[in-house]
């Protein structure tokens, strides 16, 4: 639908002002708590707030609607929405008619839909789904905001379909206040892919596949022969490196160890590879196995930038001096290039991205050093005297020319609920600690806030397995078991297991199943069968 699927096509200073916003899939507040605090500020200034997640989260106390449905029936929930929408006539036939295409290929596969099939698989009622349905087509625009819930699933690249045919079908992509607005997790992660760090494009989203582009990076980079298909996703990687095929492996930044599915298995892994480098600020779970780690510089120690969820390119001033031998990473990057008989000009962050990213990237063209004093700049910026670009595909008018619908079908989790293993697990992130606590775990006050790993679970399964909060019980899956300490909350619906992954004793990811949706390759980390018994 954009240049950057995953980027927010409206901006945060839309949050505060929209008038109806339903966020599906997101805990905002405890995992992006500034964008939380937007939504919260939006509805206090009277905006309708739906919130659509299998748990009654932080966000959700300050909703009008919550609607719990079932982990993984996104798809078959909103099916069903627009199911109503059409039936009932309350969907912008203007904007279908003239700023879409594939309307009647969508119509006939939510015509499968209708709101009695969508409940049963949702978990909720048919008279919900109708009211909801009604309530996004009594306000225009409607804004609609998701993060991993969305995604983290075998079939997220058709979630994410779903919500932008959601939204399209209401004619709210294009205008302030509306939009589909993925979240961000990470402060750099938008960033991260416009430069090209996804095996597919070159920065700017230039695809691998496009003869065109090839010729210009080969041009640029000066070398004679670029790849032709697509490079790796990481299970292709993992898999490479369990046959053999893959001898070494480059982790920049990441602690895999503690964030893939199944750690036993990347553990086996990261120690068969035959070379392991690891750029990093800290010692990690992962570079226990590494051959050479190189001492990274922390964001404050290094000029650079950082792309955010909104698409703002911002300046980051180096703050103080690295320690010891750190070093940025373009500088490690370029010496090792450097000892490989490639001599790059480019020796700091702006003149990487004044000659070499907005040179290279259409979309980031106009975005220079210079102009990036103050509040930044947001992409699409194609020229020098470009304000930025706040809405995308304004008033309907879309980047690739018409918006595609495209009608998905519902499939389940890879692995469903049954009598061995008769509990949902679901993971995400807990508001006091920041992913594998590699740098927050350094922090004496937010351990003493969350100091441990919990399994939360409802009073209904707590009191089947005469459990209270505080008590130890045993998680196990078919790939692991991890003994944590119960919490019993109002939060989890009966039959649903939640955890983190912040804390390596309990980590949900010793249990969470490594099978990935088959597009974007990113794993089901939001659903597995597991059994929960007493310690």
């Amino acid at each position: 639908m954009a240049f950057g699927s995953g980027a927010m096509t409206n901006s945060f200073a839309d949050f505060e002002k929209a008038k109806l916003i339903i966020a599906i899939g997101s805990n905002t507040t405890e995992a992006h708590p500034v964008a939380g605090a937007y939504l919260k500020r939006a509805v206090l200034k009277g905006a309708q707030l739906i919130v659509v997640d299998p748990r009654y989260t932080g966000i959700a106390e300050h909703a009008q609607h919550h609607v719990p449905i079932k982990v993984g029936s996104d798809v078959a929930f909103i099916n069903g929405l627009m199911h109503v929408l059409i039936k009932e006539d309350l969907y912008d036939k203007d904007y279908v008619q003239t700023c879409t295409t594939g309307f009647e290929v969508l119509k006939a596969k939510v015509a499968e839909y209708p709101p009695e099939r969508a409940a049963a698989i949702a978990g909720v009622s048919a008279e919900t789904i109708v009211e909801i349905a009604r309530l996004l087509a009594s306000t225009k625009p409607a804004m609609l905001v998701y993060t991993l819930g969305i995604t983290e699933h075998t079939c997220g690249v058709n979630n994410v379909l779903s919500c932008a045919n959601l939204q399209m079908l209401l004619g709210n992509v294009g205008f302030e206040c509306g939009g589909v607005n993925p979240l961000r997790g990470q402060n750099n992660v938008q960033g991260a892919c416009d430069m090209g760090a996804l095996p597919n494009v070159f920065p700017g989203y230039q695809k691998v596949t496009d003869p065109a582009a090839r010729e210009k990076f080969q041009k640029a980079w000066g070398v004679e022969k670029l790849p032709e298909q697509n490079g790796l996703m990481m299970p292709a990687m993992f898999e490479g490196i369990a046959k053999g095929t893959i001898k070494a492996l480059w982790v920049f930044g990441e602690n895999l160890a503690n964030t893939e599915p199944d750690i036993r298995h990347v553990e086996h892994c990261l120690e068969k590879v035959d070379l392991l480098v690891c750029n990093d600020i800290f010692n990690t779970e992962t570079t226990r196995f590494a051959d050479v780690v190189f001492p990274a510089a922390a964001w404050s120690e290094d000029d650079g930038t950082f792309t955010n969820s909104e698409r703002r390119v911002n300046r980051v001033r180096k703050a103080v001096e690295a320690p010891g031998e750190a070093k940025p990473n373009w500088w490690v990057f370029r010496e090792v290039a450097r000892r490989l008989g490639q001599e790059w000009a480019s020796a700091s962050g702006q003149e990487i991205w004044d000659n070499e990213v907005s040179e290279l990237a259409p979309a980031l063209k106009g975005i220079k050093y210079r102009r990036l004093e103050n509040d930044g700049l947001q992409w699409p910026c194609p020229s020098e005297d470009h304000p930025g670009t706040v809405c995308m595909h304004a008033g309907g008018k879309f980047t690739c020319g018409l918006g595609v619908f495209h009608a998905v079908d519902w499939t389940p989790p890879a692995e469903v609920p049954d009598a061995e293993y008769p509990l949902v697990l679901s993971t995400g992130r807990r508001l006091y600690h920041y992913h594998t606590r590699t740098q927050t775990g350094r922090c004496g006050g937010l351990n003493d806030l969350l100091g441990e790993e919990t399994a939360d679970i409802s009073f209904a399964d707590a009191a089947a397995l005469g459990v209270k909060t505080g008590d130890k019980v045993r998680v196990s899956s078919r790939r692991g078991q991890v003994v944590v300490s119960a919490k019993v909350t109002p939060q989890v619906p009966q039959g649903l297991v939640w955890m983190a992954f912040h804390f390596r004793e309990g980590n949900a990811n010793w249990l969470t199943n490594p099978v990935f949706d088959p597009i974007s390759q990113t794993a089901e980390y939001k659903a597995c069968a597991v059994k929960l018994e007493k310690a």
